[in-house]
């Protein structure tokens, strides 16, 4: 990171509507800001770490989280409206399905040590939240890698390996015990915390106050 730059450690995870829609606004922040340069890391974050492997269909998962189905239909109608202000299609349809994401932060910490952990996160969401495709069926995975130039083989080998698991659990840990209990989460320059999707003049602000202090 170059000395002089912002740096923004984002916390989140794939399985997180409002991280997408935090990750939409401090873009538009990005965009506007015209001061100091910001460096953004991505960092893993779980909301639901005992997802059994097979997935939940989105009835079962979010009346089991949220309670009553008329709750549920408020929540997904306010995301939907939410969603469209900052360019997201939500689809909360019968096709979509909560998945554990733990494999799915495993490729991201290998695809942000090869420089597009940002471009991944960003085609995991858009495919768990806009196209429903089931992310914890290794055909989804090949089939987006792909585009990445990974090849199956690759793939296979990181969301197998238990010294990546173990890294990026660790990591999560990280954040946890410094606090972090709800995503997401955006830390900037290790000295202040941004809680939930914040319209992105909360991060023009913060933005602000940082460049006038260094």
């Amino acid at each position: 990171m170059s000395e002089n730059s912002i740096k923004i450690d984002v916390v989140s995870d794939v399985a997180c509507p409002w991280c997408y829609v935090g990750k939409r606004r401090l873009e538009e922040a990005l965009i506007q800001w015209k001061g100091t340069p910001i460096e953004v890391t991505w960092h893993p974050f779980q909301l639901d770490p005992s997802m059994r492997a097979e997935g939940m269909n989105r009835d079962t998962y979010l009346t089991s989280k949220f309670g009553s189905v008329d709750r549920v239909g408020e929540m997904t109608d306010r995301l939907t409206e939410v969603g469209k202000t900052v360019g997201i299609d939500f689809d909360f349809g019968d096709n979509w399905l909560a998945v554990n994401t733990l494999k799915l932060h495993q490729l991201l910490h290998v695809a942000r040590e090869e420089g597009f952990g940002a471009e991944l996160k960003e085609r995991f969401l858009s495919a768990y939240f806009q196209e429903t495709q089931h992310l914890n069926k290794l055909e989804a995975l090949y089939a987006i890698a792909d585009d990445f130039g990974w090849s199956n083989e690759k793939v296979d080998a990181i969301i197998n390996d238990q010294e990546i698991a173990d890294k990026v659990t660790a990591e999560m840990l990280h954040y946890q015990q410094r606090g972090v209990s709800g995503v997401p989460f955006f830390v900037i320059n290790d000295k202040y915390g941004i809680n939930g999707a914040q319209p992105f003049e909360a991060f023009l602000e913060a933005f602000q106050t940082v460049a006038a202090e260094s």
